[in-house]
């Protein structure tokens, strides 16, 4: 899969595969999985060697895709893309980074706000558990688009692929989607 095929973007970089980069997490919802979510899987491939997006279990809050369906339709995205993997994880995301082998998370921060929030959870996880955090800010393009966002959008019969990668296909659940054109399979 092509830089290209995810981002648009009309110039591609060339993989980094093997300068070293080592393994990097990328936890989120991904409820739904954005543009700015493929927007930054595309530009960590060219600093780590290989990207885990780790789509988080909180039993406390139900999704409105269900876990296993975004799981499903983000490893379709990437399916040609070998340097990416797709597993949910519940619990401490620490705690499953050391599982898999990640040194670094991935965090991507669209505003002063995200920043400061970011900044306190990787000076909690460096001290506690030695695992560093990367933040990369969001392309201006992305940095108004969250899942909630698009969610609510969704929530009101609007059209909401123009937000999600191509190819990106998952389906929520009622009653988002019931009847009122929710559907990410558009």
């Amino acid at each position: 899969m092509s830089n290209h095929h995810i981002t648009n973007d009309s110039t591609p970089l060339p993989p980094r595969e093997g300068q070293g980069g080592g393994v990097l997490l990328f936890p989120g919802s991904f409820d739904p999985f954005t543009l700015g979510h493929a927007d930054l899987v595309e530009r960590a491939l060219q600093l780590f060697d290989e990207v885990v997006i780790a789509v988080g279990i909180n039993e406390q809050k139900a999704g409105w895709i269900p876990v296993e369906e975004r799981v499903r339709a983000i490893r379709i995205l990437y399916k040609e893309q070998a340097r990416v993997r797709v597993e949910s994880y519940s619990g401490l995301t620490t705690d499953f980074a050391h599982s898999i082998g990640a040194k670094v998370i991935l965090r991507g921060v669209r505003s002063i706000k995200d920043f400061e929030y970011e900044m306190q959870m990787a000076d909690v996880n460096r001290q506690l558990t030695g695992i560093d955090t990367v933040v990369l800010f969001a392309d201006p393009r992305y940095a108004s688009l969250s899942s909630s966002i698009v969610r609510e959008l969704a929530h009101f019969g609007k059209d909401i692929t123009a937000f999600l990668p191509e190819g990106y296909k998952a389906s929520p659940p009622t009653p988002l989607s019931k009847g009122r054109g929710g559907s990410l399979r558009q």
